[in-house]
Parts: C-alpha cells; sequence; structure tokens
C-alpha cells in the first residue's frame, strides 16, 4: 500500500500584512511616547511666573530704546520718557498707539503688539527708573459716580475737541479727538492725567479725582444705554442732521413740489 504523503499547506501572505504590522507598531510606541511625556510633563509643570521688571528692562530695550534711548533719554526719533509714569506706557502700548506705526499728525489706535503681561512689565520698569502717574483705585474706575455731574463737567471741558456724544470729532492739520464710545475707563483716566497728543493735561487742580470719576461714570453710561432719541446718525451733532435734513428733508419737499406740478398739468 502507498504511503500517503501530507503536504504542508503554503499560504501566499497578503501585501497589506506588511503596512499594517508597521503601522500597529507606530501606533504602539507613538503611544507610549505620547503616555510618556504627558506624565514627565505634569510633573515638571508649575504655574506660570509673571514677568518681572527686569523682563520689562529686557523688553523695552529690544523694542522702545531705538526712539525712546536705552534709559529713557530719548532721541531725534522719539521724546523723552522721563516722569511719564507707568500710566503713560501703558495707555499708549495698550491701545496700540506705541510702537509707532509710522509718522504723521498723530498716533492712529490700533492693535496693541504686545501682551497685557508684557506691557505692564515694561511699565513697572520705567516707573521703577522714573516715576510718574500711576494707575488708580479701583473705586475711581467703578463708574458709580454721579452721571450728571460727570456729564455736565465732560461738556465743559471735553465735548468742544470729543463731541457732546463722546463720538470724536476733528481737529487741525489732520489731526483728530478719539471717540470714547469703547475706551475703558482705565484709559479714559489715563488720557485725562498724561494728556496724550492733543488732548490737554487734567491735573487735580483742573478735576479733581472726584470729578475725573463723574466724567467717567458719565462716559460709561453712554456706553451702557442707547440713545432714547431714535437714530444718532453718528453722533456728530449738525454736520450728519444738517446733511440729513438737506437730502431727506429738502429733497422730499422738491418730491412733492415736482408731483403736485406734474399733477396740475
Amino acid at each position: 500500500m502507498a504511503r500517503e504523503t501530507k503536504r504542508r499547506s503554503t499560504g501566499r501572505r497578503s501585501p497589506w500584512a506588511a503596512a499594517a504590522l508597521i503601522g500597529i507598531g507606530l501606533l504602539i510606541t507613538g503611544g507610549a511616547y505620547a503616555g510618556a511625556s504627558a506624565a514627565m510633563a505634569a510633573g515638571t509643570d508649575t504655574a506660570p511666573t509673571a514677568l518681572t521688571v527686569e523682563d520689562g528692562k529686557r523688553l523695552f530695550q529690544a523694542n522702545c530704546a531705538t526712539c525712546h534711548g536705552l534709559n529713557l533719554e530719548g532721541s531725534d526719533a522719539g521724546p523723552s520718557l522721563y516722569g511719564v509714569g507707568e500710566l503713560a506706557v501703558e495707555f499708549q502700548m495698550a491701545t496700540g498707539r506705541m510702537p509707532l506705526q509710522m509718522q504723521g499728525p498723530q498716533a492712529p489706535q490700533k492693535a496693541p503688539q504686545f501682551t497685557q503681561e508684557q506691557i505692564e512689565a515694561i511699565a513697572s520698569w520705567v516707573q521703577s527708573t522714573s516715576p510718574g502717574p500711576q494707575y488708580p483705585s479701583d473705586e475711581t474706575l467703578d463708574g458709580e459716580g454721579d452721571v450728571a455731574r460727570g456729564a455736565e463737567l465732560f461738556r465743559i471741558n471735553c465735548a468742544m475737541c470729543h463731541n457732546v456724544a463722546a463720538a470724536g470729532g476733528a481737529l487741525t492739520e489732520g489731526k483728530y479727538a478719539p471717540a470714547l464710545t469703547q475706551t475703558s475707563p482705565l484709559h479714559m483716566y489715563a488720557a485725562m492725567v498724561t494728556g496724550p497728543q492733543n488732548m490737554p493735561v487734567f491735573s487735580d487742580m483742573n478735576l479733581s479725582l472726584e470729578d475725573k470719576r463723574d466724567i467717567i461714570s458719565a462716559l460709561l453710561f453712554l456706553q451702557e444705554n442707547q440713545s432714547a432719541g431714535g437714530f444718532s446718525l453718528g453722533g456728530l451733532g449738525p454736520v450728519s442732521e444738517g446733511l440729513f435734513v438737506w437730502i431727506f428733508g429738502i429733497g422730499s419737499l422738491i418730491a412733492i413740489t415736482v408731483w403736485i406740478t406734474a399733477k396740475s398739468n
């Protein structure tokens, strides 16, 4: 009887088997690496530290000293910063006016180029080097002052430039008073105390701390409450109102006159 020989079955591997094995291996090693990295980061991470005065000095010398000098002494390209204090620095940098984009009648407001932490560090170094106006108390900026009195003080001292509705206005030689419809309380106070660009300085002899608080409260009231008189027309006063009357009022009268004449004919 012939011996029956068993043949070993030979199967072919799928061409995707090697790729699948490589993929599984990469997933395993990648997952292990990610887990180990996360564990190490969790063990070594600490709370972020705030920037120091020395950090502010380095930031200033790297970004501002070209115009204002290494020690705030100023240059042909920028004024001295002696005595401006932290309040002026925070105002100019947080509103994006500094660093200056280009020479012009005045520095326009734009998005800030530094974080608030960096700005405060630079302001702290300037304050420590050459002290000047400082941040006010929270009470001054709380908006809880006398709104009616603040509105009267604003009309007397500020409305000739900023408009009675705080909508801003044009000045001479391409300059302008900015709108205050979105200005923060801190920057309102800083503008009154430091007098940026065309703004006069209102010392405590001109406007007391209570006066400033009342003006800030009145401006915050304007920001939070819509005009009760209907369309504000931009709050630009007789210019926009006169244009509206000329176009729509007189235009309507002319249209009615033409219609009556055509009807009678």
